[in-house]
């Protein structure tokens, strides 16, 4: 009984700290005991921290790396992606290091001891610096991508302002067009056109995620390209219809006028054919009959195109104009040949030697060239000028030997000796030409 009644005072002395604590059910350390519990709490805290820092620190690295791989598909790209996975497994690791060591200490337990306390202590200590270790790894690397996050960040930045230019354009180009067939003009082709671009603007509006950033600046860039073309044909459309009318009235008058021209052509013929030997004109004998075919022609695209016009059918209207004016060139140039032939027979026959004399100029000029600067002449320049003196002669001794002389053989020799002659002054001066340049070099 004496025992008992000592030991009731000694219990109720126990319970007074606790009473003073709060009424928690914490025993009191007190000393020792209590700081070694808070050396274990402020570990737990700083590898907490640690931690919350290497989570973050790789959260903003994974966004860097998605904005990469959103953009660039090179090897430096693909590279950076391995190295992330690989920094992920170590920091996996160390984080679940930290976790299993906070989940082995309950720092709040009541029956911590000293030793407990100390080894918690050690253990979360040890998985902070693991964890501010990986995340110094982790801020290295990124550094690393500071290159390619650049690259990829200016492409991000370039997206948004490409989108919007093509959604203008198509804007642009379908006003144009809504003001032309106001005007009464259809552009069935332009708008044909611009429906098309409307797929294109839809896979624009899906974004770059899906389908990548670098596919959709392409495609907003040819999307300005094609749009901004249907907004200028469509701007020039009233003008290009106006032009069309004024060349159909031209062409059509200019076929009037060759078909009186090509009436004339015959008399002239009459006159080759009286004067001058048959090898003068017999080439230019077609030259009425295919006259009147070739404006018939024209005329017959004339009157598709004016269809054309009235159906709005500019490419095919703009087509046949071309077509018909090509027509009229040729005849212009045939129907012109016959009297062209004349004026130069009458000229030659009169007398030939202002064509001999222009001849030998230009051979004589030739000449001079060759031997500019030289003892004796480039066999490739003075073989064919050497030739060209034979022509001539040939070409004189022709006209005089006959009755009948051929004019036009005649003229058309010399003018080949001209050519002859030009050609060797053109490789001399290129050959000299280049000598100089390579010693300037």
């Amino acid at each position: 009984m004496l025992r008992l009644a000592l030991a009731l005072p000694l219990l109720g002395l126990a319970l007074v700290p606790a009473a003073f604590a709060g009424g928690g059910t914490r025993r009191w350390f007190g000393g020792r005991g209590e700081s070694q519990r808070a050396e274990a709490q402020a570990a737990k805290d700083d590898a907490a921290a640690a931690f919350y820092e290497l989570d973050t620190a790789q959260r903003d690295l994974r966004l860097s790396i998605e904005t990469i791989t959103a953009v660039d598909d090179s090897p430096g790209a693909r590279r950076a992606v391995d190295g992330f996975a690989a920094l992920g497994q170590r920091i996996d690791e160390v984080s679940h290091a930290y976790i299993t060591a906070v989940d082995a200490h309950d720092l709040d337990r009541d029956e911590l001891d000293g030793a407990t306390a100390n080894r918690a202590r050690t253990e979360l200590t040890r998985a902070k610096d693991e964890l501010v270790r990986v995340k110094g790894e982790l801020d290295r690397f990124a550094q690393g991508l500071g290159p390619l996050l650049d690259k990829a960040e200016t492409q991000l930045a370039r997206l948004a302002p490409a989108v919007e230019r093509a959604r203008q354009a198509l804007r642009s180009a379908s006003t144009a067009l809504d003001t032309v067939r106001q005007s009464g003009l259809r552009a069935d082709d332009l708008a044909a056109r611009l429906a098309a671009l409307g797929p294109e603007l839809t896979r624009l509006n899906e974004g770059a995620g899906r389908h990548g950033v670098a596919e959709t600046l392409q495609r907003a860039d040819q999307v300005v390209r094609d749009a901004e073309a249907v907004r200028v044909e469509a701007e020039r459309l009233p003008e290009r219809a106006a032009e069309i009318d004024k060349r159909l009235v031209s062409l059509r008058t200019r076929a009037e006028a060759l078909t009186t021209r090509a009436g004339a052509v015959e008399p002239v013929l009459s006159e080759l054919r009286r004067r001058f030997s048959a090898a003068c004109w017999q080439d230019l004998q077609h030259v009425p009959e295919q006259a009147a075919h070739s404006v018939h022609q024209a005329e017959e695209r004339l009157h598709e195109a004016a269809k054309a016009r009235a159906e709005q059918r500019w490419p095919d209207a703009t087509s046949l104009l071309t077509t018909a004016r090509s027509l009229l060139n040729a005849t212009d140039e045939a129907v012109s040949a016959a009297g062209d032939r004349l004026r130069r027979l009458d000229a030659v026959a009169k007398d030939p030697r202002q064509e001999t004399d222009r001849a030998r100029f230009a051979i004589r000029d030739a000449q001079r060239l060759a031997m500019a600067g030289r003892t004796t002449p480039d066999p490739r320049h003075a073989r064919p000028l050497d030739d060209a003196v034979g022509r001539l002669d040939r070409a004189i001794a022709a006209l005089d030997s006959g009755r009948h002389p051929d004019y036009w053989h005649f003229l058309v020799e010399l003018e080949a000796i001209r050519a002859t002659a030009a050609h060797v002054v053109e490789e001399i001066r290129e050959e000299r030409g280049g000598g100089k340049a390579r010693a300037g070099r």
